[in-house]
C-alpha cells in the first residue's frame, strides 16, 4: 500500500470525476486519496492528504485550476499537478506551466494515456503530447504574448475589451468563437489577477489605467453584470 501512487482528483464535473476515480481504484499502483470540485476545496485536501498527484481541471468554482494549480505548488513541495482539460488554448496552457503544473493533458486523451501520465508524473516527468508540446515550443522561441503592464494574456485582454463594450458571455463566446465555459473561465482569472469582483470593476479599472481604447469604453456598462 505504500508504494502506491495517492491521487487526489479535482473536476467539478462529478461524473467524468468518479468513473476517473474508478479507473485509477483499480490499478494496482495506484489510490485515490481524494476527490473535490472547487479550487478551494482542491487546496486544503492537497494540504491535508499530501498526494502524490493532483489531476487538476481549469475551470472549477470558488478559484479556477490555475490559482489552485499555484497555491498547491508553493504551500504542497512533494505534491505535482497534472492538468486535465477540456481547454487546449496557448494561453492556458502557458498560465498552467508557469503556475507550476508538470504536465497539461486534454481530455481526448486514452484512458491508458492519463494512467501513464500520472505515474509519469508522479516520477517527476514532464507530461506534454505532442500538440501541447507544439504550444510551448512556440511561445519559447516567439516574442512574450503575456502584456507585461496588465499580467492580462492576450486572450484575458480581448474578454476584458469585449466586456467593457457592454457584450454578454454568450456574445463574447461567439465573437470569440470559443465556448460560454471558456470566457467564464477567463473572467475568473481577468478577477483574480485585478483582484475586482465583478465585470464593472474590472471595465471601470481597465478604463482608469488606460488599458482600452475609447471605442471598449461602455456608458452601459453598470447594466451588464
Amino acid at each position: 500500500m505504500g508504494d502506491k501512487i495517492r491521487v487526489l482528483l479535482a473536476d467539478d464535473h462529478v461524473v467524468l470525476r468518479e468513473a476517473t476515480a474508478e479507473l485509477v481504484e483499480h490499478q494496482p499502483d495506484m489510490e485515490v486519496v481524494g476527490q473535490t470540485a472547487t479550487g478551494k476545496e482542491t487546496i486544503a485536501q492537497a494540504k491535508k492528504l499530501h498526494p502524490d498527484v493532483v489531476v487538476m481541471d481549469i475551470a472549477m468554482p470558488r478559484l479556477g485550476g490555475q490559482e489552485a494549480t499555484r497555491r498547491i505548488v508553493a504551500e504542497c513541495p512533494s505534491t505535482r499537478v497534472l492538468v486535465l482539460t477540456a481547454h487546449q488554448e496557448a494561453d492556458y496552457i502557458i498560465a498552467l506551466l508557469e503556475a507550476g503544473a508538470i504536465g497539461y493533458l486534454p481530455k481526448t486523451v486514452s484512458l491508458n494515456e492519463l494512467l501513464d501520465a500520472i505515474r509519469a508524473t508522479s516520477r517527476g516527468e514532464s507530461v506534454l503530447p505532442p500538440s501541447v508540446a507544439s504550444v510551448v515550443v512556440r511561445h519559447l522561441v516567439g516574442p512574450r504574448k503575456r502584456a507585461p503592464e496588465t499580467g492580462l494574456t492576450p486572450r484575458e485582454m480581448d474578454v476584458l475589451r469585449l466586456l467593457a463594450q457592454g457584450l454578454t458571455n454568450y456574445q463574447i463566446a461567439r465573437q470569440l468563437g470559443l465556448s460560454v465555459r471558456t470566457i467564464e473561465a477567463h473572467l475568473t482569472h481577468i478577477y483574480a489577477k485585478l483582484d475586482v469582483h465583478s465585470r464593472t470593476e474590472a471595465a471601470l479599472l481597465a478604463q482608469r489605467k488606460g488599458w482600452l481604447p475609447p471605442e471598449s469604453q461602455s456608458p452601459g456598462l453598470e447594466n451588464s453584470d
